[in-house]
């Protein structure tokens, strides 16, 4: 059910019936909302720079990967530091797929209509394949393990150079088109930047409905039994095995295409980003966002990739910060953005631990009850 009515007597939250309160938009005020940022979202394009349009773009591909990363560990609460591999997966099988036949690595010439889905469904194979290893475990010992991923799949793409270039080196963007207009040319009535912007914003726009479906029904229900009681799950009925491997499976999925996007907004992938601080950063993502929320998945990875973008300009301000390429200094624009979220992360979780997410909530609830304080 989309919509499910504005509830009892004007009452917004007030319902009669399961299938009202479960809707994808269950009051008037969520479907507004979410209507007035997509329109917002669409019409960016024509008021802002290029430059900042491929900003919004890469906070668009990076909260694909965080809503998949908040299904397993948000939802289900298998806690995951290996999201970073399954991301370098996606965006090498694209490569490899769209690549030149005729270059130095390898290349299929295949167009997107083949890439983009492969992208998500071999890291989603992958994660099915390690997933009934993982659940096997629970707690720091599953991080343990899906953080051994990371080196494991850092080693790999270092050394398979005739896949992903060799480290340092790479491979060149993709030409990505859909129905034969190129994503990444200037055209007689929109950039190349203006195109990829579209394009991440509409398959962020599915992959959210996607992630709010699963979330909102019965799998989704079942994923935060596991979370919050794992055994009183079992007990209840709902298979531990099943549902564990099914939340690695999807979350894989969404992190392989958000690997694919990136790749086709920054039009170069190289072995070396797809490392442990990628996977720390999707975590802030979630944390900083709120925890088991789509829309806070997405608040977060916007919110900390413009931050993270902000944090290059210290340098017209501090001295002891050297601007991006130059030498010298006493930290560097990528040391000061990782000392930042890492903060971030800690004040997050210790002033509000709900993430963005709970400030909307602390701010909708004032608003709610104004002018009385109770």
């Amino acid at each position: 059910m989309l919509f499910g009515g504005s509830g009892v007597g004007g009452r917004p939250e007030l319902y009669t019936s399961y299938d009202a309160d479960m809707a994808l938009f269950n009051t008037r005020a969520k479907l507004w909302s979410v209507q007035g940022l997509v329109l917002l979202a669409a019409l960016l394009p024509f008021v802002l720079a290029d430059d900042l349009l491929v900003l919004l773009s890469r906070a668009f591909a990076f909260a694909v990967g965080a809503i998949g990363l908040n299904l397993v560990t948000g939802y289900a609460g298998q806690v995951s530091l290996g999201h970073a591999v399954f991301v370098g997966i996606g965006a090498f099988t694209a490569a490899a797929l769209s690549g030149d036949p005729d270059g130095r690595t390898l290349g299929f010439g295949l167009p997107m209509i083949v890439w983009l889905p492969a992208a998500a469904l071999l890291p989603a194979a992958v994660g099915a394949l390690i997933a009934p290893l993982a659940t096997r475990l629970r707690g720091l010992y599953l991080a343990i393990v899906t953080l051994g991923l990371v080196f494991i799949g850092d080693h790999i793409f270092r050394e398979a150079d005739f896949i992903t270039g060799g480290f340092g080196v790479g491979r060149p963007g993709v030409v990505a088109s859909v129905f034969g207009v190129s994503l990444t040319d200037n055209g007689p009535s929109m950039t190349g930047q203006q195109k990829t912007y579209f394009f991440a914003l509409v398959v962020l726009v599915v992959v959210a409905i996607l992630g709010r479906n699963i979330a909102r029904t019965a799998v989704g229900r079942a994923f935060q039994a596991v979370r919050d009681r794992d055994i009183a799950a079992e007990v209840i009925g709902v298979e531990l095995t099943k549902h564990k491997v099914l939340a690695f499976t999807v979350s894989s999925a969404f992190a392989g295409l958000a690997g694919a996007l990136l790749y086709t907004i920054t039009r170069q992938v190289v072995p070396e980003s797809f490392s442990l601080l990628l996977s720390v950063q999707f975590i802030a993502m979630i944390l900083i966002g709120g925890a088991s929320t789509i829309s806070g998945s997405i608040a977060g990875a916007v919110f900390l990739t413009v931050v993270l973008r902000l944090s290059e300009e210290l340098s017209r301000f501090f001295s002891f910060i050297p601007s991006p390429g130059q030498q010298g200094g006493l930290l560097n624009t990528a040391q000061v953005s990782t000392i930042l979220y890492g903060f971030l992360i800690v004040g997050f979780l210790l002033f509000e631990p709900r993430g963005l997410f709970g400030v909307w909530i602390r701010i909708r609830n004032y608003w709610k009850g104004w002018p009385f304080s109770y």
